[in-house]
């Protein structure tokens, strides 16, 4: 995607977030041009509306998988398309207002994700400190900006700053190398560039042996690369699961044109989700 003058694109926000950070490395855009929305969901639903171009979402992480409410969203509300992708590091930050110390903290704040990507130090550094669950990093950020109580968040040096409060500990994550990957979602699909990555989902008729394993021999016959392969459940019945998979190609290639068409001679449906340039490792 090329981004046209005066064009928004949405975030997951409030202002500090990763996913920020994300949108101006996928995009050359102003500040002026991006609007920061409370969840994952409501950034894809706002680019389905039509109140913003595209939006940037977290889709991936390396330590805790994937972003569920990202791939569901995808895949069962909306016809939307991912367009571009980026891969960055992320490095997880104590932070609380200024004075507070370690041994003053007791509550954590922070999206989900990060949570569970900070088990281990949590649970060794601050055994006694409750968890409360925040929208995003950011909102987490700002939230115990906004409070006298000793709580701390876990979230961005950026967030710190904006929000005026201090880092008592930094690269507080379990495992290093911890990277996310986000995802730019549209309304169009991208072109070919040679170097490509394709995301579906395949919806079977019914749970049965073999099913998974029809699937898959196809990329096999083909010497296609698969990147990630996950079963969701598909929110009908106990039991009835859909599978996302990623691949390299593109479906402009005879190669992925091919495979594609058995598929849906196979299966009850293939959802596209897109095909897109595949990020060329983690950004700086």
């Amino acid at each position: 995607m090329r981004k046209k003058q005066g064009t928004k694109i949405g975030f997951l926000g409030p202002w500090g977030t990763y996913s920020q950070e994300a949108l101006f490395k996928l995009l050359p855009v102003r500040e002026d041009d991006i609007v920061p929305y409370p969840t994952e969901a409501d950034v894809i639903r706002a680019v389905e509306r039509g109140e913003v171009e595209a939006g940037v979402v977290p889709i991936e992480n390396s330590i805790e998988g994937s972003v569920n409410v990202t791939l569901d969203v995808l895949a069962f509300e909306t016809s939307l398309y991912i367009q571009k992708e980026v891969i960055i590091p992320i490095s997880h930050n104590l932070i609380a207002r200024p004075g507070v110390k370690l041994e003053d903290i007791t509550t954590i704040v922070s999206h989900p994700q990060p949570i569970a990507q900070c088990r281990r130090y949590l649970s060794t550094k601050l055994p006694n400190a409750s968890i409360e669950f925040a929208n995003s990093t950011a909102a987490a950020v700002k939230l115990v900006s906004e409070q006298n109580q000793p709580m701390a968040a876990i979230g961005t040096k950026l967030a710190a700053d904006l929000y005026g409060l201090s880092i008592i500990d930094s690269g507080i994550e379990d495992f290093e190398g911890n990277q996310t990957r986000f995802v730019l979602i549209g309304k169009d699909l991208t072109k070919r560039t040679g170097h490509d990555k394709t995301s579906i989902v395949c919806f079977i008729f019914v749970d049965r042996p073999g099913s998974l394993l029809q699937i898959l021999q196809e990329f096999a016959y083909r010497y296609i690369n698969l990147t990630k392969i996950q079963s969701r459940p598909t929110k009908k019945a106990l039991g009835d699961y859909c599978f996302f998979i990623d691949f390299e190609g593109h479906i402009e290639d005879e190669v992925v044109e091919s495979v594609l068409k058995c598929l849906k001679c196979k299966i009850r449906e293939v959802k596209i989700l897109g095909s897109y340039p595949m990020a060329d490792g983690v950004e700086s």
